[in-house]
């Protein structure tokens, strides 16, 4: 569509916020945000006081001279963002408007305030100390890889590791949808991945409505409750039995929840801590600009382009070093570790159940083990392929 200084331009409903370095733009009727610097949020506030786009222009160079002004090019960008309603008095046919979020309703405000709250956020970093003092004063409680094995029959292992990390997952995502309804915001839990982990996750979109002071809460409070988990499981095991089942099951809830507590530091993902960095730099769409910047050797990891402000390079640069060494590392881990010990346990214990006759204890051990892959694989090509619809 082609622009002139003539065309009158109507925005849609705006809502716009000071953030650390620039702006969030919100549109108001779909629920996206969008960051901007000073300069594009001068021409917005010029646009909707009926300005002439010449006149814009004018105003724009003289206040902002070391910019490189195009104001036609802006509103072709607002155009392709869907932020324009009118343009010459005809209508603009925008996507569908989407459905205001509603999911977990039900939850009262002050139930997430009485979690999340500047005391509670004291008490859980207290929790993480004691937990880490527990360990360090007593070696046995720190989690090792036979934990696993809580029981004889594999297909009783993966069943309890299967409840024990559902309802582990369920509880870490339930404490970001608590932190979110004690803003007042809506959220809802989707199924995701990092790389190949399938992962549950809580869409937060709607924390840019907030301060970035008040973003962190959101971004940690999965791995608050996570921290609880880890610190009643650590203290039960002081005065349980060793040889009892109880003993089995504390160990693979302490397993379970320190491997994933560990995995929120690998912010070559968008895992929790990733977001918090964002937060923190001021950087946002840091994994994209990350990978752009790398795929200048490596053009596969090109993604729809996004804007990198000035000042944001060295963040980027430094980001993208990191995320190329977590990738390979992953990938190392992967190869060297995970895929053998699977390829093991196929062999060793699989296809030899399937060998027995079907009245077998250990045909149906090989059954629940199969089944567990087949879940797995499920649940990530389902999460591969709606990011792949989203993305196109």
């Amino acid at each position: 569509m082609v622009f002139t200084y003539e065309t009158h331009v109507t925005l849609i409903q705006l809502a716009i916020r000071k953030d650390q370095k620039h702006y969030i733009v919100e549109d108001v009727m779909n629920g996206e945000f969008y960051e901007m610097p000073e300069v594009c949020i001068f021409a917005i506030e010029l646009i909707n006081q009926k300005k002439p786009l010449n006149e814009v222009e004018r105003a724009l160079i003289g206040r902002y001279p070391e910019e490189d002004i195009d104001i036609l090019d802006f509103v072709s960008q607002l155009l392709e963002l869907n932020l324009i309603s009118e343009l010459d008095g005809k209508e603009i046919l925008s996507s569908s408007v989407q459905e205001k979020q509603s999911g977990f309703s039900w939850i009262p405000e002050t139930l997430g305030q009485f979690f999340f709250n500047p005391i509670s956020a004291k008490l859980y970093v207290l929790l993480l100390i004691a937990s880490v003092g527990l360990i360090l004063f007593q070696p046995n409680l720190f989690p090792r890889y036979s934990d696993l094995f809580a029981f004889d029959l594999m297909f009783q292992n993966v069943l309890a590791l299967l409840v024990i990390s559902f309802f582990l997952v369920i509880l870490h995502e339930f404490g970001h949808v608590l932190a979110v309804w004690s803003e007042g915001l809506p959220a809802k839990i989707e199924v995701g991945n990092r790389l190949f982990f399938v992962v549950l996750e809580t869409d937060m979109s709607q924390v840019w409505k907030l301060p970035s002071e008040k973003r962190n809460k959101l971004y940690l409070a999965g791995m608050n409750f996570d921290i609880v988990v880890l610190f009643l499981a650590l203290v039960a095991q002081t005065f349980t039995s060793e040889s009892t089942l109880t003993m089995g099951v504390l160990k693979l809830v302490v397993l379970n929840t320190f491997i994933r507590l560990i995995y929120q530091a690998a912010v070559f993902m968008k895992t929790d801590l990733y977001y918090v960095l964002e937060n923190q730099t001021g950087c946002y769409n840091l994994m994209e600009n990350g990978r752009n910047f790398l795929s200048k050797w490596l053009p596969f990891l090109r993604v729809p382009e996004t804007e990198t402000f000035a000042g944001e390079e060295k963040f980027v640069r430094r980001y993208a070093v990191f995320y190329l060494s977590g990738i390979l590392l992953t990938l190392s881990i992967t190869a060297y570790y995970y895929i053998p010990q699977l390829i093991f346990a196929i062999n060793e214990i699989m296809m030899p159940g399937f060998l027995e006759p079907i009245t077998s204890i250990r045909f149906w051990d090989s059954v629940v083990f199969l089944l567990q892959i087949l879940l797995v694989s499920g649940l990530l090509l389902f999460s591969w392929t709606k990011k792949y619809r989203l993305s196109s």
